[in-house]
């Protein structure tokens, strides 16, 4: 009887472990945060420091999630407001460190916008090739 009741104990120990840690989300589910995080922030009357300016970043590549993040970063102003956003980007293209040129800058109101655009492309993408 005592055997058994130290693996059933064991058992529910385990159990309650494994509930206990939080599941990582998918990349998709990531990039569904992203989307509606700059929906949030573009729905306003403006964007949230929107004359702040940030380095222009061309979307085109999946790597260039990590320059929005190095660049969303450097905002000090509205760092609260930005900061689900920095975070979500950093897990999603999980990189320590990249290079970002200061050359070129633009508004944040136009830089959310493009990012939006380049995520919500990325999750068509991704929807589509899962279906597949």
């Amino acid at each position: 009887m005592l055997p058994s009741l130290k693996t059933a104990f064991t058992l529910l120990s385990l159990i309650q472990l494994v509930s206990s840690r939080p599941v990582a989300p998918s990349p998709q589910q990531i990039l569904k945060e992203i989307i509606l995080l700059i929906q949030q922030l573009n729905s306003g009357v403006q964007v949230p420091c929107n004359d702040t300016r940030v380095a222009q970043v061309a979307f085109t590549d999946q790597e260039l999630l990590c320059q929005a993040d190095v660049a969303l970063t450097k905002v000090t102003r509205c760092r609260e407001t930005y900061e689900p956003l920095i975070i979500n980007l950093k897990r999603l293209h999980g990189k320590k460190n990249c290079f970002l040129s200061d050359e070129n800058e633009i508004y944040l109101r136009h830089f959310l916008p493009a990012l939006g655009n380049f995520t919500q492309g990325l999750y068509r993408r991704r929807g589509s090739s899962a279906a597949q």
